[in-house]
């Protein structure tokens, strides 16, 4: 077990106990897919005589992976994503990794348009029951559907955050956002973007440590509750990486002595 400080409260983990919510890249178009990506694909390295595979006789196994980060699997992206600025990019805005989160499960409700849409009425009570303010806030929709595994999003207008939902967020000092969608605004929006808009503060008073994560999955033997998070991203200079959330349960601890 291993302790940690937060808010003047200590909280303990188990390293070795590990939650990942984060959805695979594998080649193939049964994975989960968004905005009209191409699906993962991996081929092998042929160079001369030499190939890349020990299946075919190769010495080792060398293989080239092509893939959109924004549709394919889980990813995380900084405000890079809707800046022309080409040092915003997630190496130069995430230089912490592990965070307090509390993850919450809310169900979108649905508009007069028809949208399915994550309100704030809906998360507000429970971003307000956290026991100490989380830096991190991991939201899953309901229903919880295994489908979300695989789902091919693209076209089917998916549901999304409101623009005050990500206003509240920031206020409530929410520095990372995780959910369980392939993104924080409707699908085709004519480029208003207004919850990445809110959530970055862009581009008038901008939050360049802050991070949005989507197309997790939060398995339901999960429950919802404080978390320590390490957010796993790779060292792609670009606005958006893919990543690898990890969830870790936290149990305070009043005076408790254990390493």
């Amino acid at each position: 077990m291993f302790t940690l400080q937060h808010h003047g409260r200590t909280f303990r983990f188990d390293a070795t106990a590990p939650l990942d919510i984060a959805l695979p890249l594998a080649p193939g178009p049964g994975q989960v897919n968004c905005f009209w990506a191409e699906p993962v694909d991996i081929d092998v390295i042929r160079v001369g005589s030499f190939v890349g595979s020990v299946a075919e006789g190769g010495s080792t196994n060398y293989k080239r992976v092509h893939l959109t980060p924004h549709g394919n699997g889980t990813h995380t992206e900084c405000y890079g994503h809707i800046s022309p600025d080409p040092a915003a990019t997630l190496p130069a805005c995430l230089e912490r990794f592990m965070f307090v989160a509390w993850l919450v499960s809310v169900e979108p409700r649905r508009r007069a348009t028809g949208d399915l849409v994550v309100e704030l009425a809906d998360v507000q009570p429970l971003l307000q029951a956290a026991p100490v303010p989380p830096e991190a806030l991991v939201l899953r929709t309901l229903p919880n559907e295994e489908a979300k595994r695989h789902r091919q999003y693209s076209g089917q207008n998916p549901p999304y955050i409101s623009a005050e939902l990500a206003r509240y967020l920031v206020e409530q000092g929410i520095e990372h956002l995780l959910l369980d969608l392939p993104s924080v605004d409707r699908e085709l929006d004519a480029g208003v973007l207004a919850a990445h808009h809110a959530f970055w503060q862009y581009p008038d008073d901008i939050r360049r440590g802050a991070t949005i994560t989507e197309l997790i999955f939060v398995p339901d033997a999960v429950p919802d509750g404080l978390y320590l998070l390490n957010l796993q991203v790779t060292m792609l200079e670009l606005d958006a990486s893919p990543s690898r959330p990890v969830l870790y349960a936290l149990t305070e601890t009043d005076g408790w002595a254990g390493h």
